[in-house]
Parts: C-alpha cells; structure tokens; sequence
C-alpha cells in the first residue's frame, strides 16, 4: 500500500494519536516502533513522507535514515525529545530534512508535512509538464546549472549529482531568484514553509550543497554567502 506519511517512533500511544491526527486532515498514515519494522514496512508498502524518532527500542533513528537514504530521496523529518544543537546538525548532516523537537503541536507538525508534500506534487507536477522554471534551457545560465525536477538533481558543467529533497528545494529557490540576494527569513518562507528555524539548519544544507556541486566547496564559485543577510547564486 502506499501512504503519505510513515511514523517512526517507539513512543507508540503518541505515534498513533499523531497518525489519527493526521488521518481526520485527510492524510493516509501508519506507524510503526522500530528500527526493523520500518525496513519491514517498505518491503510491502510505500509512503511520501517519513516522521523519525532518534532513539528507538531496536536501534537509532540516525543509522535508519543513513539506511534508507541508500536508495531512498524521500523527505525525512526527524521528531525527537533530544534538545541540543548537536543531534540536529547530525540529523541534517546524514539526510534529514527538518528536525521537530519534542513535545511537539500537532496542528504546528501537520502543516509542515503538507507543505513538503504540496512541494512534491509540486516537483512532479512540474517534471510531467516541463514548466518548472527551474528546468528551462534559458541562455548561458542552463550552461552551468541545469535542474531537473523529475530526479531531483543538477546538472552542474555537465556532471550529474543527485540531490536530496530539501536541498533540491533550496538549490530551486536559489536558481529561480539567481544573480539575487535571498533573505534568510525568505528562504525559510520558501523552501521550509516558516521562518522559525535556527541559522544551523540553513547553514547545514547550503554547506552540503556547496559539498555537491562546487568544485572548491571552501572556496564557493555559485552559492555566494551574504554575511548576515542570506546567500546568492552566481550564473
């Protein structure tokens, strides 16, 4: 079967009020406690969506989004009771998408899940009719950049590199207002849906897609960092 969002979470009286939660907002959910139930569940089944505990009874949320970003692009939200600024750079930095600590709102949780599967249907939506303006061939800017919203990757001088979903949606946001200041707080709006999240976060993206598509990722040729006001793309 396919759902739009799996929880992952040991925690299982608030795991199944979440998936009620977000069933009575029309959304197809399940759950799951652990490590290898979740691996079970995508032997048989698929979703858009995955919500990730850390510490789970059978293993750690970390190792399972490492596993599944093996052969797996979709989005991972990591909720977890773990505070510090440490386990959400090591949560975006291995794959994660966003990082909800907990306790967290549910009404506040639910709106960030249908803003990343609008963004999806929006990318596919896209793909299927070449309309992204992301993905056109316009002048010498398609010559260096090129996206390609059905893989979710860029071509960059010809070398093709596969991209996460997040970090798609902030290189789109980037390439549609390039040769432009991006605000923080507008790339935020844009690519997360809200702007209350910390400058790490931000950081931790730009800082991987610097790794993936530039050549110098210390010495950056496109993604150009505006000190305390957001980034630009150079074309």
């Amino acid at each position: 079967m396919h759902y739009n969002c799996l929880i992952v979470d040991d925690e299982t009286d608030l795991a199944r009020m979440t998936a009620e939660y977000f069933k009575a907002f029309g959304l197809s959910c399940e759950y799951v406690d652990g490590k290898e139930s979740c691996f079970a569940f995508f032997e048989e089944n698929t979703a858009d969506l995955i919500l990730l505990d850390i510490n789970l009874g059978d293993g750690s949320g970390f190792d399972v989004c490492k596993k599944l970003r093996e052969d797996m692009q979709l989005p991972i939200l990591f909720i977890s009771a773990r505070q510090s600024d440490d386990d959400v750079l090591i949560a975006l930095t291995i794959g994660g998408d966003d990082y909800v600590k907990k306790p967290y709102s549910l009404s506040v949780l639910l709106a960030k899940v249908k803003i990343l599967l609008k963004r999806m249907e929006q990318m596919k939506q896209s793909s299927a009719t070449a309309a992204s303006p992301a993905s056109d061939t316009d002048g010498d800017a398609s010559e260096v950049l090129k996206l390609e919203p059905a893989t979710m990757s860029v071509v960059a001088e010809g070398r093709r590199v596969e991209l996460k979903a997040k970090e798609y949606a902030l290189l789109d946001c980037l390439y549609r207002h390039r040769n432009a200041i991006v605000k923080k707080e507008d790339l935020f709006d844009e690519v997360w849906g809200d702007t209350f999240f910390s400058d790490s976060t931000l950081n931790v993206h730009i800082r991987r897609l610097r790794e993936k598509i530039e050549e110098d990722p210390k010495n950056p040729k496109y993604i150009k960092t505006v000190w305390g006001t957001g980034y630009y793309l150079k074309l």
